[in-house]
């Protein structure tokens, strides 16, 4: 976890911090937890500042959240593929270090800034904010940030985003949503992908990992999806329109 945002502290789906033993700075639980309620503070006044950006312009802002190696990236090619042109996208990728998946998403003709966040494990609306400057929202209908791969602190953080979209991987567990029930909360959106592997994983049963979902108390739409198969994005897709306001 990195050493900027308080990771000690769990923070609970009413947005309250509990503390836990701290780190070997000395920080006490009381000062974590006031420097953390502090960060978000700020953080949700840079939030509400990119929504108005997002709202001046147009835009509908997607935060895509996973652990690390869950298909991320890989989504956002086969997506641009899928729609075909049918919206006019922008990426914010978010990595501890590399331009790798944003040379990706250029190479598929769609604008992506990199954000390397050094040791930080999450992007934060600030972060968010400065790539908005490197990007022309009145050429954008739809956009697309990739944040930091970890199904922790991420959750923590506002962007801005108008939708939250959790993915699961087949490779990593269906008990996830019981493991990180944070970041499964928030979700708008839940995408089990890599279900092409489903015939080598015998442990990863989707109802499974659904019936853990709605143990959350989250009504949100759930979508089994595979790059592999372009057909199983349809309803990914249709989702996307949705949101902008075009009937599939």
């Amino acid at each position: 976890m990195c050493d900027s945002c308080g990771c000690g502290v769990t923070v609970r789906s009413d947005n309250s911090a509990t503390a836990q033993p701290m780190d070997e700075a000395g920080r006490s639980a009381d000062g974590a937890v006031q420097m953390l309620r502090g960060l978000l503070a700020e953080n949700d006044r840079l939030a509400a500042h990119n929504r108005h950006h997002f709202a001046k312009n147009g835009v509908v802002a997607i935060n895509l959240m996973s652990s690390p190696g869950a298909g991320k990236t890989a989504l956002l090619e086969a997506t641009i593929d899928a729609l075909g042109g049918r919206l006019k996208m922008a990426v914010i990728e978010g990595d501890l270090e590399t331009e790798n998946d944003a040379r990706r998403i250029r190479a598929k003709g769609v604008a992506a800034i990199q954000i390397t966040t050094g040791g930080a494990c999450h992007l934060d609306a600030k972060m968010v904010h400065h790539a908005l400057h490197d990007l022309d929202l009145t050429e954008v209908d739809i956009l697309f940030v990739e944040n930091v791969g970890n199904l922790v602190c991420p959750a923590t953080y506002d962007l801005g985003c108008h939708q939250n979209v959790v993915l699961l991987s087949t490779t990593e567990g269906d008990d996830k949503p019981a493991k990180y029930p944070v970041i499964f909360r928030t979700a708008d959106l839940l995408l089990i992908t890599k279900t092409d592997l489903l015939p080598y994983l015998e442990d990863f049963d989707p109802r499974r990992a659904e019936k853990y979902f709605r143990h959350l108390a989250n009504p949100a739409p759930l979508l089994e999806t595979s790059i592999k198969d372009p057909a199983t994005l349809t309803p990914w897709v249709d989702w996307l329109l949705a949101q902008t306001g075009i009937s599939p």
